[in-house]
């Protein structure tokens, strides 16, 4: 039986991180903000990929499409995961050999307009043949 992978061999993978806290009376809150508030809620990767109750079908479906492994974390779960990464939150990180590297930052999530162009950034940013990119760069 070969090795467990460690972190330093395990191969890339995706991880996506939204700008939101876990837990229960945190997933009602957000709930409640993006039904009776959705212009001043604050995590547009919850806001593209998410409805009101639900993650959407067709995200769900293109994220069981990736040839990598996705990992989804909450704010919270990232920070104590990784409390020296600053990144501004949401964002979609390629993880290599232990190193979270920013493929799609906060800035440029902003200014994504539906789930088709974040599908393509992702196909573009995070699946390419080469190292992510460490700016935030509109498409």
């Amino acid at each position: 039986m070969p090795p467990k992978p460690t972190r330093a061999t395990a191969p890339p993978h995706l991880l996506f991180v939204y700008d939101a806290d876990s837990g229960l009376f945190n997933t009602l809150a957000d709930m409640g903000h993006k039904l009776f508030s959705p212009a001043t809620y604050g995590c547009d990767l919850c806001l593209l990929t998410h409805g009101v109750l639900r993650e959407k079908a067709q995200w769900r479906r293109f994220v069981e499409s990736l040839p990598v492994r996705c990992e989804f974390l909450h704010r919270d779960q990232f920070r104590r995961r990784h409390p020296g990464n600053g990144t501004p939150l949401p964002a979609i990180f390629r993880v290599e050999k232990g190193e979270c590297l920013p493929c799609i930052g906060a800035a440029q999530l902003r200014h994504c307009t539906d789930l088709d162009q974040l599908k393509e950034w992702i196909r573009r940013h995070c699946l390419a043949n080469h190292p992510p990119s460490h700016r935030e760069e509109s498409s």
